[in-house]
């Protein structure tokens, strides 16, 4: 009795330990199948990014040297503004200063004599303010 009963544990061990094994089978069957499918979808993938990172790097050489250009451009018209600064900066203010001097002088009327200036029937001296005496008014914007 007592080896039929260790012949029934052996046989209930075998097949749970068989059990196992089909199940870990299966589990290795389809980890290997998962893997074969990322493999197939990856190395597409991966000569897609290969290929993108290759096309990112030929526009990032075109913005470099578009960069390079546009700085020495910069670096031109800095130094020509520079250039018509100095050349034409000085003797146009000199012509400016000119021309503002000569309107000025040209556009003054000559003054009034002040001393002993008749206001309705007595002389008055120079001690009225300048708006009174006839002089020009100046007024400002505002």
């Amino acid at each position: 009795m007592a080896g039929i009963l260790v012949a029934v544990f052996w046989a209930i061990l075998v097949s749970f330990i068989a059990l196992v094994l089909v199940r870990l089978a299966q589990t290795l069957k389809a980890a290997t199948k998962l893997v074969a499918e990322v493999s197939e979808q990856a190395v597409p993938l991966l000569a897609d990014a290969s290929a993108t990172v290759r096309s990112a790097n030929t526009q990032l050489a075109r913005v470099d040297s578009i960069t390079a250009d546009v700085q020495e451009v910069t670096a031109n018209a800095s130094a020509l503004s520079s250039t018509v600064s100095s050349a034409f900066g000085g003797p146009l203010v000199k012509v400016a200063a000119f021309g503002y001097g000569v309107r000025r002088a040209l556009g003054r009327k000559p003054e009034p004599a002040r001393e002993g200036t008749v206001f309705a029937g007595r002389t008055v001296g120079n001690d009225l303010p300048s708006a009174r005496l006839g002089g020009r008014r100046i007024r400002g914007k505002g």
